[in-house]
């Protein structure tokens, strides 16, 4: 499976507000540490705003910063909401479409295997936090040109990743 640009630049975008954890940050500022167009970024940062994930404050010393309670969503649920499509094969039903007919459907068994797959992909997914996956913070935010602002130089504590 494969995800889209669009999903990648909002897992950067929430990744690199987690790192920064203080203060507000630009979409200029996203771009240059990324070395992402800073118009792609203009449609992810506002999707994230609209699902509450990120806070954007607007006017001259404007920005964006993380909410809080977005250190809790697993990745599952940011591909979830951010991949328009999961329809891995032709006989899948697109959101809003009709699936395309097959001779074999009836019995066929590898669309269960295509779901049994997508299922487990997201599954995984799950098993992993935003937060977790932004901590420890100064070694991301060292490769993203950011300097920690708390005084341990570890934007947050070390959280180990578990499965859950």
């Amino acid at each position: 499976m494969r995800l889209t640009d669009y999903t990648d630049y909002a897992l950067r975008v929430l990744l690199y507000l987690a790192v920064r954890e203080e203060g507000l940050s630009t979409i200029q500022d996203i771009s240059d540490s990324y070395g992402i167009s800073k118009n792609h970024l203009m449609k992810v940062v506002q999707r994230l705003g609209e699902l509450g994930w990120i806070d954007t404050v607007r006017g001259r010393n404007g920005g964006l910063r993380l909410n809080q309670r977005s250190l809790a969503l697993t990745i599952g649920q940011v591909v979830r909401a951010t991949e328009a499509d999961f329809a891995i094969v032709g006989c899948f039903a697109r959101e809003g479409a009709e699936p395309r007919s097959c001779v074999i459907e009836p019995q066929c068994r590898l669309k269960h295997v295509f779901e049994s797959a997508r299922g487990a992909f997201l599954a995984e997914l799950d098993r992993y936090t935003l937060g977790e996956l932004a901590s420890p913070a100064a070694p991301l935010a060292d490769l993203l040109g950011l300097r920690p602002l708390s005084a341990s130089g570890n934007a947050r504590p070390v959280v180990p990743i578990t499965a859950r």
